[in-house]
């Protein structure tokens, strides 16, 4: 099956070499990781699945925090999976990446604890991010959890200013209504409960919300 369209790391494939440079240099890259996976507290038993993995920089800590949890990734972006893998390799840790086609996520129903996103979500337009949440819902167990960590809606005046270089990289379509602070809705709609934003941490590019919902 034919991948769909998507939106590489950085709006553009030939930038998505130096996505982890680029995160170095715009966001406080230990701290917004850190609060990521502190919400995601990976536990023992845990199947742990990343939504859109990139890099594989949160895998790798998440799987440096906990080695008995069982971490793995999937991702539309072939180049950016050899990217992660390639880190990976590096450091001597294995973590599963899969590839899908934008559609269906390669995964039976009921086969994870928690799903957890980063930068993924403002790269989608409307109709994306509901169907990827429905696909998200699908794959949970009942009373698993997701965790997303994006572009939410900006604090300040100054941050929505600061915000307008990640619309001109990725677009004004997909991430206008991650500015409008819709995430949440977006989230209820496709059948989540205990929807919540629950913390946020103020970037040189904008404002990083965390949400958390779970399953029914």
């Amino acid at each position: 099956m034919k991948n769909q369209k998507f939106i590489p790391a950085l709006g553009y494939d030939a930038l998505s070499i130096y996505y982890d440079a680029i995160i170095r240099l715009t966001m406080p890259e230990r701290e917004f990781r850190k609060r990521l996976i502190n919400w995601i507290d990976p536990k023992n038993s845990d199947q742990i699945l990343e939504f859109g993995f990139g890099t594989g920089q949160n895998l790798l800590l998440l799987a440096q925090q906990n080695r008995q949890a069982k971490v793995s990734g999937v991702d539309i972006d072939p180049k950016i999976k050899h990217i992660a893998e390639t880190k990976f390799a590096r450091v001597g840790i294995d973590i599963p990446l899969y590839l899908y086609d934008g559609k269906t996520l390669p995964f039976p129903e009921n086969s994870f604890d928690k799903v957890f996103s980063s930068l993924v979500f403002h790269q989608l337009d409307r109709n994306t991010k509901l169907h990827c949440l429905n696909e998200i819902l699908r794959v949970l167990k009942p009373n698993g959890h997701l965790i997303i960590g994006d572009w939410g809606k900006a604090k300040s005046k100054w941050m929505r200013i600061k915000f307008l270089l990640v619309q001109l990289l990725d677009g004004f379509a997909t991430t206008t209504d991650n500015v409008n602070g819709l995430m949440p809705t977006y989230i209820k709609n496709a059948g989540f409960v205990g929807v919540s934003e629950v913390d946020f941490i103020n970037t040189k590019i904008g404002t990083y919300s965390y949400y958390i919902a779970q399953k029914p």
